[in-house]
């Protein structure tokens, strides 16, 4: 085992003794806060029994609590906000005050109550709370408004919720997402955390959102303590079972349509100074990951997720917590119908007649298993100063397996023509550590974080395709099956595939082409990731003014060497009498290269075995790290006591842009990087706080991601070959999602939750179309467009796309449909009489890779979900029903269409879902 993991886990253990030790007062971890107080009256008496609330209209946060004997009381784990803290007592007037939390330190407030009549009826919100007078643009939600939002995907809510409530975010499948223009360049930060590896269904398990307590998204610059993958940083604060004096919890169990079934069981239990919350949850389903059909088959999977934090006051200075998480999830990768009953040379594919017969359906799968131990502590130093130190070691395993008979795994000759099995695991181990000082008008934090990176990769690969590396080829330059020796060809009638005579023909790859008697290759990769940040900022409050002001260094020591110095500012203007928020901040940020098959991607083309199957260039080889400066404008605007509206425009500048590419049709993907990206872009989020029972929020977002060649670094790719900039295929001209919430008036009433997604469409490169005209065109035929004319009259190519692949795309030949097993007759189609309702073909000679590139049909999406969360109006015991549909219309709609990073996936048919939960 490696030194460094060694150390975390003797940390970790060392914690978790000190949870036993006795302690007296609660206190918050991580990017949480604590507000606490002791209730007195005018003359300084204290007043036990008082009933206190805090309030955040926008994110949705509602707690109470009771002062003690001592008059004292405290609220823990919250997320960094602004409340609204109200509180009543009979005989006392009511008492009311804003309370902003921004750092660890607690916030001490001091209510004192004016003897009177109270009032019986407290206003908890006011214009105030709606604003966030921060510099950087966020997203903030609490439990109790995210509960009830429809999710799209039950094996990777936490992504949905993502992607649903938050502006800039353009959907992806499988659960992946790209915030702001950028690829998936997303991080998050659990109970301070940090977390930068990918996280969807294909990557990495997530955390369960059932463990999630409330999150706050980062769209704005961010500020210097984040560093990574920043395009989106997402702060996750956990759910504690602190200060839960009596056990809590509740089970559930749904099940639903494509047969997925799920039980859930969470308990909070503790006292003021200790506390435990553990979850517990699984999901067997017949649609796991979002296939390359509507028609859903060969997609099973289940998971399981257990969630604990464990928490303990050990001093009234001194606290530890510790989060304990693993999830396992198994999956079949989806099959096409091109994956059915497929043809592949059984016998005598050395000679002059290979025998080919029915070899089976495709059956590849996946497995991956996720650990995390995350151990901090934190030390109070007098009434300004808060010191957090926590170690932490993550483990991804993944392991993807191939059919049973390798030689069932081909695919389209243009998607896969080899077989592949892996072995990989990321194993994340480090520490961060904060200390926080506020006095005046600043909030000081300075910190570092320090880990390591373990990548292990280990790769089996075999040629399936008889064609791929044929030593043979007709007169038509067509490569045949059979042979292995290009001498042999003559007396066949054929022609040799000779690299001498100007043929492909590579005979280093013969021995692993299992169609002519080979075996397979092994490639194991290795490296030691060490990264090192230093940060320090500071937020002033001045008057009407708020300065973020802040640095950090990065040094990173991979594959690859880089150091840089990031200045991080911003500023907002409150403007009062307007209820007005102006923002102002900038970034530098270290762009590292993504970690999943980094060693695959950056080495693997010194190999001259994978040199070939990667699509190895020139241009290919380690990936250095970029930079990136980001520019933000935005303000926020207050309407009343219920509405605010916020806006945010974005430039991006970076160089060295990331992307993935993918091998074959499986889902290895790795890290490829361009030379520089362009990303500008608005986001906006508007939100009706609860109004007559009433509350709702949209956000959209409009996005340019223009990427720049050469491609700089990683292994192949397919796109960009013209040396014009071309749209990503994550670029969206816009997307946008509604939500409203609904509690029906009535003791027995149920409430009701709505959503209504438009997405305009992500690129789609590899969609047919016409130009012979524009050099920055993929369908130029200088290109390899499939730009041809039919009677003197621009026509398109259709052959290198198989029946069910033109079916994928809808593609219809003057009304002549493509079906799954009949393409288009004779594979041309006149350019005019081409169309598709599933992907925006551009008019003839109008294709342009930047400025009119190929897209996905925009779509219309809405989900439902009605529910009672009392249905017998139970008091200790409730029970609950929900009832969620997604996709109600069954609208028949694409993610994506053979793209270079995830192939073709379709959204979700509708799914009906009921759920019956048990609450005590």
């Amino acid at each position: 085992m490696h030194t460094s993991i060694r150390r975390v886990i003797f940390a970790t253990f060392a914690i978790i003794v000190t949870l036993g030790s006795p302690g007296l007062y609660a206190q918050s971890a991580g990017n949480a806060g604590t507000i606490r107080g002791t209730v007195t009256d005018s003359s300084g008496a204290i007043v036990p029994g008082a009933a206190i609330t805090i309030v955040n209209p926008v994110s949705g946060l509602n707690r109470s609590a009771i002062s003690d004997s001592n008059g004292n009381f405290q609220f823990t784990n919250l997320p960094f906000n602004q409340y609204h803290l109200a509180v009543s007592m009979t005989g006392f007037a009511a008492f009311s005050q804003d309370v902003n939390v921004r750092t660890s330190v607690p916030v001490v407030v001091k209510p004192a109550l004016a003897i009177g009549q109270a009032s019986t009826v407290i206003d908890v919100t006011t214009t105030g709370d709606l604003l966030e007078t921060d510099s950087t643009f966020h997203t903030s939600l609490d439990r109790s408004a995210f509960d009830r939002l429809p999710l799209e995907s039950e094996s990777s809510s936490l992504s949905s919720l993502v992607t649903l409530s938050s502006p800039g975010v353009s959907a992806d499948s499988n659960g992946l997402f790209h915030g702001l223009g950028d690829h998936a360049s997303n991080s998050f930060s659990v109970d301070g955390q940090p977390i930068t590896d990918q996280q969807s269904k294909v990557f990495s398990n997530q955390l369960p959102s059932n463990s999630v307590q409330s999150l706050q998204v980062i769209a704005g610059a961010p500020p210097a303590e984040y560093g990574g993958k920043t395009s989106l940083v997402i702060q996750v604060t956990t759910r504690s079972g602190q200060g839960v004096t009596k056990p809590t919890g509740s089970i559930t169990t749904s099940y639903g349509s494509f047969g997925s079934a799920s039980g859930a069981f969470d308990l909070s239990y503790g006292g003021p100074n200790w506390g435990n919350f553990i979850e517990v949850d699984g999901l067997n389903t017949g649609r796991f990951l979002d296939p390359p059909e509507f028609v859903v088959f060969h997609d099973k999977g289940n998971e399981l997720n257990i969630f604990d934090r464990i928490d303990r006051q050990i001093t009234p200075a001194d606290s530890v917590h510790l989060n304990l998480n693993y999830s396992r999830s198994w999956f079949q990768t989806p099959n096409s119908y091109d994956s059915l009953n497929v043809q592949n040379v059984v016998s005598g594919g050395s000679g002059a007649n290979p025998v080919f017969a029915d070899v089976g359906d495709t059956d590849q799968r996946s497995k991956i298993g996720t650990f995390n131990i995350s151990p901090s502590y934190t030390h109070t130093i007098g009434t300004d100063v808060v010191f957090n130190f926590g170690p932490y070691i993550r483990r991804d395993d993944y392991n993807y397996y191939p059919s049973k008979n390798l030689l069932a795994d081909l695919g389209p000759p243009n998607l896969q023509n080899q077989t592949i099995t892996q072995v990989r695991s990321l194993t994340n181990a480090g520490v961060h550590t904060d200390i926080s000082y506020v006095k005046g008008i600043h909030n000081i934090k300075i910190g570092g974080n320090y880990s390591q990176t373990f990548l292990r990769e280990n790769d089996t690969l075999g040629l399936v395709s008889s064609v791929f590396n044929s030593p043979c080829v007709d007169a038509s330059g067509t490569p045949q099956p059979g042979f292995t020796n290009p001498s042999q060809c003559t007396a066949a009638g054929l022609f040799s595939n000779d690299p001498l005579v100007g043929g492909n023909f590579n005979s280093v790859l013969l021995p692993y082409d299992l169609t002519r008697g080979g075996g397979q290759f092994n490639f194991i990769g290795r490296t030691d990731i060490k990264e090192l940040a230093l940060y320090a900022q500071d937020q002033i409050k001045t008057g009407n003014w708020l300065f973020n002001v802040g640095i950090r260094g990065d040094l990173y020591n991979g594959l690859t060497i880089a150091r840089q110095a990031e200045p991080r500012l911003g500023a907002s203007y409150t403007v009062k009498q307007t209820n007005t928020v102006l923002r102002l901040s900038y970034a530098r940020t270290l762009e590292s290269p993504f970690n999943e098959n980094l060693v695959l991607s950056s080495v693997g083309c010194l190999n001259p075995v994978l040199f070939p199957l990667l699509a190895c260039s020139t241009a290919s080889g380690a990936l250095q790290a970029g930079f990136k400066n980001e520019f933000h404008a935005g303000l926020q605007q207050a309407f009343g006591k219920n509405f605010v509206i916020s806006g945010e425009y974005i430039w991006k500048y970076t160089h060295n842009s990331y992307d993935f590419s993918v091998l074959g049709n499986t889902p290895i993907t790795f890290p490829i990087a361009w030379h520089n990206s362009k990303i500008p872009g608005l986001a906006v989020r508007a939100d009706l706080a609860s109004y007559h029972n009433l509350s709702a929020f949209v956000v959209l977002s409009t996005v340019s991601a223009r990427f720049f060649p050469p491609q700089v670094g990683g292994a192949g790719a397919t796109v960009g070959g013209s040396g014009f900039p071309f749209r990503i295929d994550h670029d969206e001209r816009l997307n946008q999602t509604t939500h409203m919430q609904y509690q029906m008036p009535g003791k027995y009433a149920p409430w009701v939750g709505f959503n209504w997604r438009f997405d305009s469409g992500q690129v789609a490169g590899a969609v047919p179309c016409y130009n012979v005209t524009d050099p920055n065109s993929s369908c130029n035929p200088a290109n390899g467009g499939p730009s041809i004319t039919i009677n003197g009259q621009p026509g398109i190519d259709l052959s290198t796309l198989t029946p069910d692949q033109q079916f994928q795309a809808g593609l219809t030949c003057n009304g002549i449909k493509a079906t799954p097993f009949v393409g288009i007759p004779g594979n041309q189609c006149l350019a005019s009489q081409l169309t598709s309702k599933l992907v925006a073909i551009p008019a003839a000679g109008t294709e342009n890779d930047d400025k009119n590139p190929p897209r996905i049909a925009p779509r219309n999406l809405f989900d439902l979900s009605i529910g009672q969360d009392n249905l017998f109006n139970g008091d200790k015991h409730k029970w609950s029903l929900r009832l969620t549909a997604v996709n109600i219309t069954n609208h028949y709609a694409l993610y994506n269409f053979l793209s270079t990073f995830s192939g073709t996936h379709y959204v979700t048919p509708r799914a009906m879902t009921a759920e019956l939960g048990y609450h005590f």
